[in-house]
């Protein structure tokens, strides 16, 4: 079964309240729930043909809702982004964000019953877990009977020392960036410009200043992995870091609550010496646990892989990029033939997407302008490979993440750092029941094609586990007419399918005349000499015909919709 990952901003999903007053409050935006995920939700989630569902900002993180009378600490306004904070910047790691609770004592129990649900529905549940750091106010209240929080038993007047959670700047104080107090006039709970670190810890994204600037990760701290970064890199890992050991305490904590995977976040800011470790350690004990890394440097994906124990890493950097720069007239098709040569040999391990919590929503005026540009890029991001898939709520109908929200700015990208709803899919939850009710005629056609794409990666044989053989390099070397650099096509190939598949990235009807090289048909098992092909159109082709006789026009000849795509099965007449 090839994993297709539906992933949910937990936070934003059941909130109908479309207000979304700028740096609004919860009173004000209102937040979604737990209990929002119904069992109808999850219903017509699973009927999209959805395997695993990723649960973003499940843990407890810095916020600014005031839940002192339940034990929950107050976050200082001066680092946290935004008034609900960002998922990624984690306060208390045995424990879910209160935000999500409809009832706070019992958040634990509500998430634990979501669980239940999804698996009910014959989905698994993965979760964000976040190695390389935590949020600076970081205080569990609810980690079990005897286990120090990060830092406690931390020597603070050494830089670095191998069994420090943190890395300390000695004799100096952490300064709050001046642009954000700039930012945030408004009346902010808790906020006077300063916040007290004294000796100052470095920053999240690898900033060993006591001084970061409004566009680092200014409200979270590094976390320690053994690796001196003050002398030369050099690593510490034997004896194992105290790191690493809380956790493996703090994976192990959520795979016993059901936990079938987790998404990795910042994987590559971490050393794979860590992850060799700790994913052997939790699949030993988990063999079925999956560990999905965030990853931008497609020079080390082999490294990760194969040293690091990651089942999956994203694909933003070659494919994603790639079909993005395709959609926005920077690129043409030509250059997916060199995504997929570079990654053959780890095409099985390749996530691939293309919207997700940190990326622009395809129909905002900052990425494609036009809905309906996301399906022949889903298309190829589905069809060409058997590795898994990923959507990302609110992209199936078409959100465009239009205006300002607050720290999130306008950007096109929903925010994960405020109050706030996502108007489009507001109108697929239709108070709740998750009907589609409200949607317009191009949205519920879009949302199908979505489902279409979805559904046949498991469905179709062929595309769910065939082999790839691809025909654009072969028809555009050879400079046929009528085979345009806006088309890609190619074959995916196994012992009872045999399917050729055409995608139009143009935003207009193209027409493609195909040859296929003699030496393929037999890779494809196709040894007659006639072949019927079967789609859209129905026919039976002389297979002699389409191969590369100078001045003989192919018999295999289609008419591509506007970002679209065609799937035809071929067989043997």
């Amino acid at each position: 079964m090839r994993p297709i990952i539906y992933q949910i901003f937990t936070r934003l999903f059941g909130n109908t309240n479309t207000t979304n007053k700028e740096w609004g409050t919860v009173e004000e935006n209102g937040v979604g729930k737990f209990n929002d995920i119904t069992e109808k939700a999850l219903k017509e989630i699973k009927k999209m043909g959805i395997t695993h569902i990723w649960y973003t900002g499940v843990i407890e993180h810095a916020l600014l809702t005031d839940y002192t009378e339940y034990g929950v600490a107050l976050d200082d306004a001066d680092v946290v982004k935004g008034r609900a904070g960002s998922p990624y910047a984690i306060k208390d790691y045995y424990d879910v964000n209160p935000d999500l609770a409809s009832f706070v004592p019992d958040r634990m129990e509500e998430f634990r019953k979501l669980v239940t649900r999804t698996h009910k529905h014959g989905m698994k549940v993965i979760i964000d877990f976040v190695p390389n750091h935590l949020a600076r106010g970081y205080q569990s209240d609810n980690k079990p009977e005897g286990v120090p929080d990060f830092g406690e038993n931390d020597d603070e007047t050494k830089a670095f020392a191998p069994n420090n959670n943190f890395y300390y700047l000695p004799k100096h104080g952490f300064v709050v960036p001046e642009e954000y107090a700039e930012l945030t006039k408004i009346n902010f709970p808790n906020k006077d410009g300063f916040y007290k670190e004294f000796p100052a810890k470095a920053t999240g994204n690898d900033v060993f200043s006591a001084k970061p600037s409004i566009n680092d990760w200014f409200e979270t701290i590094k976390l320690n992995y053994g690796v001196d970064y003050v002398h030369g890199h050099k690593s510490y890992f034997d004896p194992i870091p105290d790191t690493w050991l809380k956790m493996r305490d703090i994976l192990l904590f959520w795979a016993k609550k059901g936990v079938d995977g987790f998404r990795c976040d910042m994987a590559e800011m971490v050393p794979v010496a860590f992850w060799k470790w700790i994913t052997a350690e939790i699949k030993s004990a988990h063999p079925d646990i999956i560990f999905l890394g965030e990853t931008y440097k497609p020079e080390e994906y082999r490294h990760y892989i194969h040293d690091g124990g990651f089942d999956y890493l994203y694909d933003k950097v070659e494919l994603y990029d790639t079909l993005k720069y395709i959609v926005q007239g920077h690129a043409n098709t030509d250059s997916i033939t060199s995504v997929w040569q570079s990654q053959e040999d780890i095409s099985t391990h390749m996530l691939r997407f293309l919207e997700n919590h940190d990326e622009q929503r395809i129909a905002s005026r900052f990425f494609a302008g036009d809905m309906r540009k996301g399906i022949p890029m889903m298309a190829a991001t589905s069809f060409m490979h058997t590795g898994p898939v990923l959507m990302y709520f609110g992209q199936e109908v078409g959100e465009a993440a239009y205006g300002a929200s607050g720290f999130s700015g306008d950007d096109g990208r929903t925010t994960i750092f405020d109050y706030y709803s996502v108007p489009e899919f507001v109108k697929w939850v239709n108070n709740g029941a998750f009907d589609g009710g409200m949607l317009s005629t191009d949205q519920k056609w879009l949302r199908q094609k979505y489902i279409d794409i979805l559904t046949a990666c498991n469905d179709l044989p062929a595309i769910k586990e065939g082999a790839f053989y691809d025909l654009h390099y072969y028809n555009r070397n050879e400079d046929y007419e009528g085979y345009s650099d806006r088309v890609y096509v190619f074959i995916r190939h196994c012992e009872e399918q045999k399917l050729l598949i055409l995608i139009n990235f143009s935003d207009y009807l193209q027409t493609a005349n195909i040859k296929i090289p003699e030496v393929a048909w037999g890779q494809y098992g196709l040894n007659t000499d006639k072949i019927e092909v079967i789609g859209e159109e129905h026919f039976v082709i002389d297979k002699s015909s389409t191969f590369d006789h100078k001045g003989t026009d192919s018999q295999l000849s289609f008419n591509l919709r506007a970002c679209n795509y065609n799937i035809y099965e071929l067989r043997e007449a």
